[in-house]
């Protein structure tokens, strides 16, 4: 079983020759509404490989709510830990340019009122906790805690990136990081931009027991206990990368749920990942198991 705990959004997405510079307004055509959210997303991606998957967080009263949690309720994610609040349900405004590179600004609205008292109801033993950072850092690093003593590994994908308190870190079991969020995880830890370095440190200061770092096009590298993985990403044809770290996070965790090798786990999040490039928008681009399988199939021979 996965629970997470993240954020719920409404995405308005547009297509734009390219993304506007500071002080800049570039045109686009239409847009569309989508539904999005760290958290969202990365319930439906855990959902959609194959997990049991419950989804802990926080929706406005308005005519957002239920489109942003729509696919969600249709892929069967368990919405029964998702509060109904009086601030506006969490929206992001995504420009897509020519390249299929995006530019996000979050209006967080009700996720900031997500609270990690609503994971109570969670079974005492087993199963995986999977946070980001679209709701307070003081909830994420108190489900963390509660994870800790129910016997959940917790995995932390540090997206946004941000400085996040010394005493979350050491509630960590797993990190998930792109490669600026590594970076400027290495400087608020003092340390040079080494991945391999990050990990290390990770381990011995806080005892995280695994980090990975997505590298985009070029798949993802990982360590485990000292051990170094490494997992490339298929080649396809991309369109928008929105939400492909987030089928990447969702994918693998529900891969380490399962018991799979971590190296395995890595390889099913950048296939899930480049997949998710190849169709527009966020929800919409997440593949299911099946199109993860004959990915890795067609790409081993």
């Amino acid at each position: 079983m996965i629970a997470v705990f993240g954020s719920v959004n409404i995405d308005l997405v547009t297509a734009v020759e390219r993304i506007a510079a500071p002080g800049e307004t570039v045109m686009g055509g239409s847009y569309r509404a989508i539904p999005g959210g760290k958290g969202a997303n990365q319930a439906l991606a855990a959902r959609r490989a194959g997990a049991e998957t419950v989804l802990v967080g926080a929706v406005g009263r308005d005519g957002f709510a239920e489109p942003a949690l729509a696919l969600l309720r249709q892929a069967g994610v368990d919405l029964a830990g998702v509060a109904a609040v009086d601030a506006p349900t969490g929206a992001a405004f995504i420009a897509v340019d020519a390249d299929g590179a995006n530019a996000i600004t979050v209006a967080a609205g009700a996720n900031a009122e997500a609270q990690a008292a609503q994971l109570d109801a969670l079974p005492a033993n087993g199963g995986l906790l999977l946070l980001q950072r679209e709701v307070p850092d003081r909830e994420g690093e108190a489900a963390a805690r509660a994870a800790r003593a129910r016997g959940l590994r917790t995995v932390l994908n540090l997206a946004p990136s941000g400085r996040v308190p010394d005493g979350f870190l050491a509630l960590v079991d797993v990190m998930v990081v792109n490669e600026h969020e590594a970076a400027d995880l290495a400087g608020f830890l003092g340390l040079p931009d080494d991945h391999a370095g990050l990990a290390a440190h990770l381990r011995t200061r806080f005892g995280v027991g695994a980090t990975v770092v997505t590298l985009g096009a070029e798949g993802a590298v990982g360590w485990e206990g000292g051990a170094e993985h490494r997992a490339p990403c298929p080649r396809v044809l991309a369109v928008d990368t929105t939400a492909a770290g987030d089928s990447f996070v969702g994918f693998f965790a529900a891969a380490l749920d399962a018991g799979l090798p971590f190296g395995e786990a890595m390889r099913r999040g950048t296939a899930a990942g480049s997949l998710a490039c190849t169709t527009a928008g966020a929800q919409p681009s997440i593949p299911d198991a099946a199109a993860v399988d004959a990915l890795l199939a067609r790409s081993a021979v």
